[in-house]
């Protein structure tokens, strides 16, 4: 029977392995602790390979990556280890793929034939290609081409632990560092929507501010609203309806005071 190690005791026994980094014991209850971290992102990656890509060898050199965040970890910084470390495990893997060149020979002829086909329509087109002009400059079917190109992302697999370059500080900036975060949302852009959030559900009972949060915020469809607040499609759709034609006559009659601001 396993049993469940605490909060506070993975905060004691993180306070003590950094006094002594050379504990083993605690080291190893940390690993214990974080261990299957490293199997869920090995069989995310994993699922993302071809045939012949070994997942034990995969949760191997994520364990090693586990070991270096675990050591490397600053408490000080007040950042959660789960989020610190992931980068680091897969980096491992990454890294390990490459070492193992486990991308086959005929992949990477695939890949080469893609992007020489893409530049040739480039330079024909003079601007990116479509998908079926690759494929008619490849003489497959599209089908063929979406397949080829997938199997051919395989080769362009980039370690995030790997140095970008050194500096003279103790950090190296790595790819990770440097990489844009797409999905990070503008802090400004966050509060506006708030706020107009707020302005717009004011006065609106609970049914009311959920259908405009889950139509206009989570883009639900009425019929999932309807599910969700236990109503049918068509209430919630009469019900949207007579919140927004209630809205537009709020804001009409507050123009004034959006015209003096």
């Amino acid at each position: 029977m396993v049993t469940r190690v605490s909060e506070e005791d993975i905060a004691q026994i993180w306070a003590n392995f950094k006094c002594d980094q050379t504990n083993q014991s605690l080291r190893n209850k940390l690993i214990e602790r974080f261990l299957p971290l490293v199997r869920y992102n090995a069989e995310r990656v994993w699922a993302k390979l071809p045939d012949g890509v070994d997942l034990n060898d995969l949760i191997s050199a994520g364990v090693f990556g586990l070991i270096d965040a675990i050591e490397a970890f600053d408490l000080e910084r007040g950042v959660k280890f789960e989020t610190y470390c992931v980068p680091r495990i897969r980096g491992a893997m990454l890294d390990e793929l490459r070492t193992m060149d486990w991308v086959p020979r005929l992949v990477r002829s695939k890949a080469s034939k893609v992007e020489a086909a893409r530049k040739e329509a480039e330079a024909e087109f003079g601007r990116p290609p479509t998908d079926v002009e690759v494929s008619r400059k490849m003489g497959v079917p599209v089908e063929e081409y979406e397949k080829l190109k997938q199997e051919a992302s395989a080769v362009n697999l980039v370690s995030l632990n790997k140095k970008w370059y050194e500096t003279d500080s103790y950090k190296d900036v790595r790819e990770i560092d440097i990489i844009e975060d797409t999905k990070g949302e503008d802090p400004t852009r966050c509060i506006q929507k708030r706020d107009v959030m707020k302005l717009v559900t004011k006065g609106l009972n609970r049914n009311e501010r959920l259908i405009i949060i889950l139509y206009y915020y989570e883009e639900l469809t009425m019929k999932e609203i309807g599910t969700t607040l236990g109503l049918s499609e068509s209430r919630v759709s009469q019900m949207h309806s007579s919140i927004v034609n209630r809205l537009k006559e709020q804001l009409g009659r507050r123009r004034p005071e959006f015209a003096q601001q």
